[in-house]
């Protein structure tokens, strides 16, 4: 793949995510947005207003008069000197926006999930190997201060070896188009739309789990919009995560891991910081670097491309054994059972 020095962008989809993705590419220096699309939700004279969202509001954001606006996707695709193109747009959506992008010769960073289920997930993969543009998965929590050093810690088994992890990821219903956009089952509650952040973050410091056994609760559309996981590994450690549409108070995720000689939590109400609680010693206190996993992931994406470089942080392949353990969690919770991952 030719190296990339300058990045020129479009974002479509303009909800809370593409607003927030769209500020992070304006922290790249060798990233230009050039053009943004969406059916709905135009800039005027250069300025996108923000918009609600289940962590909190965006500010207005300046994109510049220069800035090429489309209601359209397809016009997009036809539009010259676009490299990359980043799909924030409802899931229904993905599969033939990102397969467009691709045959058309772009980078594609999508959104999670990539689709609404693991078969069209391995069709874009099928799609994306093929292709001269590169394809990642914006899996943020792989990316996120606090989180991302986790893997190295465990490895080191600096504290001893890793006996129990629990995640948790609590929130309201998203503000933003709820009465279209999370209306029905097909959105996928919050089984597909958060709780996937820590099915994906599992993957990564675990791998594919044996098997799951799920429990939750349905809404009035039969998407779970509640559901505690446990993540079961023969070997250990023990592993949960909740995540939920439920709660009525603000957006908050957190962990608490349990290592032989210490137990270190993270809760984003303190900052997202460290509290590590050994054996014999005071509570130590260490505050994560970097701003959020949306501008680390898409810095990521852009050095990428600026390299020539397929990304390996998160991977396509990563995409559909993170979907494939969700089916298997939703099965669970309907069938009331443990659900075994081939």
């Amino acid at each position: 793949m030719k190296k990339t020095k300058h990045i020129n962008v479009a974002v479509v989809g303009l909800g809370f995510m593409g607003v927030t993705h769209l500020r992070a590419w304006q922290k790249v220096r060798n990233a230009r947005i050039v053009a943004v699309c969406d059916a709905i939700r135009q800039p005027e004279n250069g300025v996108l207003r923000g918009v609600s969202g289940n962590i909190k509001r965006s500010d207005d954001i300046h994109l510049g008069a220069k800035v090429r606006s489309f209601r359209e996707f397809d016009a997009l695709l036809e539009a010259p000197g676009v490299d990359v193109i980043d799909i924030c747009t409802p899931t229904a959506l993905h599969p033939a926006q990102v397969i467009a992008a691709l045959r058309a010769g772009r980078h594609v960073l999508c959104e999670k999930p990539l689709a609404s289920t693991s078969a069209e997930t391995k069709k874009i993969l099928q799609v994306a190997k093929k292709s001269r543009g590169f394809l990642m998965p914006a899996m943020c929590m792989r990316f996120w201060p606090g989180w991302r050093e986790l893997k190295e810690l465990i490895a080191k088994n600096t504290h001893g070896r890793l006996l129990s992890a629990s995640f948790r990821r609590v929130s309201q219903m998203p503000g933003w188009n709820a009465a279209q956009t999370y209306s029905t089952a097909a959105a996928g509650g919050a089984l597909y739309d958060l709780h996937i952040h820590d099915t994906d973050f599992v993957h990564y410091l675990f791998g594919r789990p044996a098997s799951v056994f799920s429990s939750g609760v349905t809404g009035p559309n039969g998407a779970i919009n509640h559901i505690v996981t446990q993540y079961q590994y023969p070997k250990g450690p023990a592993v949960s995560a909740t995540g939920t549409w439920l709660h009525q108070g603000a957006f908050n995720m957190g962990f608490t891991l349990n290592f032989e000689r210490a137990t270190l939590t993270c809760d984003l109400t303190n900052g997202g910081a460290w509290h590590i609680d050994a054996i014999g010693k005071k509570t130590r206190v260490i505050k994560p670097r970097g701003t959020d996993g949306y501008d680390a992931e898409i810095r990521y994406f852009a050095d990428c491309l600026a390299r020539g470089a397929a990304p390996e942080a998160v991977t396509v392949a990563d995409a559909v054994a993170t979907l494939q353990t969700c089916e298997a969690e939703e099965r669970s919770v309907r069938q009331s059972r443990c659900v075994k991952l081939a």
